[in-house]
């Protein structure tokens, strides 16, 4: 579905991605792990246009994205969950909500799956009228989460969706997206939660210092010692 290609990515002068190189398949969950400032969110950036590679090639579904605004990969199924929600505070819960159904190819079918993401979360209908910034945590992820289910996307990237939430909602939202696989939504995963993600996705990549250091399958990556003294402390 999604195939990333020798990426090198800069800020200015300074390299963020070397070479780096990521395989998605349709149906899958995959995890990409790695320490605080290794790149995971730059690498999410470039698929989703927000920064534009300095070379190499990102391909979805088999047309080159990589020279894209965001708006138009947005509109050919990419959905990107940022770290930290993103909401518009000042806005109620729908008005987020409806803010991730602004394409064209979407609009006409808001309602419906405004319908489907309340029923996935049903607190947000309860809560559609209350601002966003009145919410839990937990409720803000819920709705960062649905804002990008309205965009019907085909592949779904989540950035650190257990950040600062309590256990037990962590482990709600890790349900919630092993459901949308369960819908035929593909997800790119990265988390803090090395072990959650390793246990629900596919298989993973490390990234570490702007580069792919290791992949496989994730039963396979749980196993690894560098795997086990890195990330889960073991």
């Amino acid at each position: 579905m999604l195939e990333v290609n020798n990426i090198n990515t800069f800020y200015g002068r300074i390299q963020a991605l070397w070479d780096v190189c990521l395989k998605i398949e349709e149906g899958e969950i995959a995890a990409l792990i790695g320490a605080n400032g290794a790149g995971k969110s730059t690498l999410l950036n470039t698929i989703s246009g927000v920064i534009h590679p300095t070379s190499g090639s990102i391909t979805f579904l088999g047309q080159r994205i990589d020279g894209l605004p965001p708006h138009s990969i947005v509109e050919l199924g990419i959905s990107h969950i940022p770290e930290g929600r993103k909401l518009f505070t000042d806005m109620s819960v729908r008005e987020n909500l409806e803010m991730g159904a602004y394409s064209s190819r979407v609009w006409k079918q808001k309602q419906e799956t405004l319908e489907q993401v309340y029923q996935l979360f049903p607190v947000l209908k309860e809560r559609a009228k209350q601002l966003a910034r009145t919410l839990s945590g937990g409720e803000q992820q819920m709705v960062a989460m649905g804002r990008g289910l309205m965009s019907r996307p085909k592949l779904c990237i989540i950035d650190e969706p257990s950040n600062g939430l309590a256990p037990k909602l962590v482990t709600e939202v890790f349900e919630k997206i092993k459901s949308l696989r369960e819908q035929g939504i593909t997800i790119l995963l990265i988390e803090q939660n090395v072990r959650h993600t390793l246990e629900i996705a596919d298989h993973a990549c490390v990234l570490e210092n702007g580069r792919i250091a290791l992949e496989g399958d994730c039963d396979e990556l749980l196993k690894s010692d560098h795997i086990r003294k890195a990330y889960l402390g073991l």
